[in-house]
């Protein structure tokens, strides 16, 4: 008698989780770092609540530039414990991904929040406790967690440029966040800076709809084409024929963690001596447009620039091609100055334009954590990413792991997620035990 039904629990689970009933971890973020922490936690039977500032999950795929597809493929991106299906496309389009994660959502039963913003976080070190202002749907809503997730991303907030002249540039210019679709600018002309993923997608974006696009470049980029990548670096462990070989995604990932950082160069050098051989007609056509290639300081290439900067690379999808047959121009230098109808560069020549795109990438994750918690707690933790292996844009010391991802922060109960999602569905499981941990009270110390 008075048994309830699966509906009425679940309808019951939503309306108190946060409002009657505090989560014990929120996590700040609901792409898919955060669905896939959330759903790590939900089967350890840890109340956790995600803040998503969307209207709907998916939305921070959706809401890119319209041609925007996952660079990596589709055995290298499943979700924990629901891989996509058979038929599922080799290179996943944005909206699909959106979908995908809507939907995963909805089936793993995670509590979710849309229109949900976290404004402001403190934290008291005497009662172990996060007081979380969050603004949801218009109402104002006070959490009351013990631990908190920052999964907004690789990265931090859009790195802005500041150049002389820019308030008096007459047409459009916004950072590559901002992009959505080349459609406005057919017929215009379009300067992109920075020479990376995101500028050659919006680049090729442009060009799709008509616009004369100009890229500036300012330093070499590792590119490598998209049937090299996965002939070579991808089909041992992430493939079709990985999985007829028995190495399924779980295995895979082990496979990969497996191997320390300090010899992970190592390991890619002879894999780039093949890319470079297979991709030698592409990386000449590129120079000889006057785009500047390398594999990385010490020719370990595109994976290990992922890990140790986060940038410097392009996985070609067909844009290169347009640079090497001259449909996008490419200019070395940086813009010095802009002016009402076009940038100067550096050595004093100027291209016209009506819209300038600043694809100069992201700040660290822990610039969220200044503008939410506070700038002593950003300063605290330092910066994430790169494991100090001594390159440019990746200070030491030595870390031996990525830098301050997945793992325990110098501010207490405080956490970073994230990385493709490759990374974010790995390591989301080390990071969920940890906070299970201590949930639990069960001790975690942290060697060394």
């Amino acid at each position: 008698k008075n048994r309830r039904t699966w509906t009425e629990e679940r309808t019951e689970e939503e309306a108190t989780l946060g409002v009657t009933r505090q989560p014990y971890c929120v996590i700040i973020g609901g792409g898919q770092g955060g669905i896939a922490l959330g759903a790590r936690l939900k089967l350890l039977g840890v109340p956790t609540l995600i803040v998503e500032k969307n209207a709907r999950a998916g939305d921070s795929w959706r809401n890119r530039y319209k041609s925007l597809v996952l660079h990596d493929p589709v055995w290298y991106d499943h979700l924990p414990y629901i891989p996509f299906p058979e038929h599922w496309p080799v290179f996943t389009p944005k909206d699909k991904m959106g979908d995908w994660l809507e939907m995963y959502v909805k089936v793993m039963e995670l509590g979710y929040w849309t229109n949900a913003e976290c404004r402001e976080a403190t934290y008291d070190s005497s009662t172990k406790e996060w007081t979380l202002q969050v603004r949801r749907e218009g109402r104002d809503i006070v959490l009351k967690p013990r631990q908190l997730v920052f999964a907004t991303g690789s990265y931090g907030p859009p790195r802005e440029v500041k150049i002389e002249g820019q308030e008096a540039f007459l047409g459009d210019q916004y950072h590559s966040s901002r992009h959505v679709s080349g459609a406005p600018y057919r017929g215009k002309r379009c300067v992109v800076l920075g020479s990376n993923s995101s500028a050659h997608d919006i680049c090729a974006d442009l060009w799709e709809h008509g616009a004369g696009v100009t890229m500036i470049q300012r330093t070499p980029a590792t590119v490598v084409s998209s049937e090299a990548m996965m002939d070579v670096a991808f089909r041992g462990l992430y493939s079709e024929d990985a999985v007829a070989r028995g190495i399924d995604v779980d295995k895979a990932d082990l496979l990969f963690a497996s191997v320390p950082y300090r010899l992970m160069p190592a390991q890619q050098r002879p894999l780039y001596v093949e890319i470079a051989r297979r991709d030698a007609d592409l990386i000449a056509g590129l120079n000889k447009a006057g785009f500047r290639t390398d594999y990385g300081e010490d020719e370990s290439g595109l994976a290990m620039k992922a890990f140790r900067t986060g940038s410097g690379y392009y996985l070609d999808v067909g844009a290169s091609e347009l640079i090497v047959r001259g449909e996008v121009k490419v200019r070395g230098g940086e813009i010095a100055r802009v002016r009402e109808q076009s940038v100067v560069l550096g050595d004093g020549s100027e291209i016209g334009c009506d819209l300038i795109v600043y694809a100069t990438g992201y700040l660290p994750m822990n610039e969220w954590v200044a503008r939410i918690v506070s700038r002593e707690a950003a300063d605290l933790i330092g910066p994430n990413w790169g494991y100090g292996s001594g390159v440019r844009g990746d200070p030491g010391p030595w870390e031996g792991e990525l830098r301050n991802m997945w793992k325990p922060l110098k501010h207490e109960a405080l956490w970073f997620h994230g990385g493709n999602l490759h990374l974010s569905r790995h390591f989301s499981k080390y990071l969920a035990l940890q906070i299970k941990a201590r949930m639990e009270s069960i001790p975690a110390p942290v060697y060394g």
